[in-house]
């Protein structure tokens, strides 16, 4: 656990610009800072040939023209595929974004991260450390704020072992019996939950053991404001538009 300050805001949106955009697109991260969100989350996964992309599945079936195990692609392959049409001829032609692309639009956007290392199957340690060691080069200090976070204990470890100075988070869906001997094991600084199995009592026991709390996925305006009271220092949403002005208007 850390004792340096959160550095994520109050809202973020999930899979750069949320339900308003393609997801895991610079187009959406445009969606989301024209909101007025000061912050996104991201999923981030390897090619076939080691680098970082930025997609949530282990394949490129649902968001893309294509088919077919995005481990199992080249990064060539994945950047002839269409990302945007799925969602409207507005965005047709959005390509798959990667990691470095991402970083450096976030970076220009001001808007700052929440990184989740998503490894494919089989490639949890690679993908944890070549996304540290990409942030390394210069990226990471560009950003406003970060947070790398995974549900892979592998490699949250990974990542960590490159560099102990980020901060991280470990995800869980519903809370385990043992989640805070794991999270201590990783000396992690955060955990994120899944909003359906939070409560105030819960996200109080995450705080008095000194971690921070980010909850996903939201998208009610007065469910979120209720998380922020319970303690919950970043809400992940879908709805930026309507989540970012209802949970700044009660701050």
């Amino acid at each position: 656990m850390s004792a340096v300050a959160w550095p994520l805001p109050a809202v973020l949106a999930h899979r750069c610009g949320g339900a308003l955009a393609p997801e895991n697109t610079l187009a959406g991260l445009s969606v989301a800072a024209a909101l007025g969100c000061r912050g996104v989350e991201f999923d981030v996964m390897l090619s076939a040939d080691g680098v970082p992309v930025v997609i949530h599945d282990e394949t490129v079936d649902r968001t893309t023209d294509g088919r077919g195990c995005v481990s199992a692609l080249s990064l060539a392959e994945l950047r002839r595929l269409d990302a945007g049409a799925w969602r409207g001829p507005a965005f047709a032609g959005e390509r798959l974004p990667t990691l470095v692309e991402t970083l450096e639009r976030c970076a220009s956007l001001g808007l700052a991260v929440n990184l989740e290392i998503k490894p494919a199957t089989g490639h949890d340690v690679d993908t944890g450390r070549v996304v540290v060691e990409t942030l390394l080069q210069g990226f990471a200090d560009a950003l406003t704020g970060l947070v790398l976070s995974s549900f892979s204990e592998s490699s949250l470890a990974a990542a960590r072992a490159v560099c102990p100075d980020f901060q991280y988070g470990l995800l869980f869906g519903e809370l385990p019996e043992d989640w805070g001997t794991r999270a201590g094991a990783l000396q992690v600084d955060a955990i994120h939950a899944d909003t359906r199995y939070l409560s105030a009592a819960t996200v109080a026991q995450l705080r008095d053991a000194g971690y921070r709390v980010a909850a996903y996925t939201e998208n009610d305006p007065v469910l979120a404001t209720r998380l922020r009271r319970w303690g919950v220092d970043s809400v992940i949403t879908d709805r930026p538009d309507v989540v970012l002005d209802s949970v700044i208007m009660t701050a």
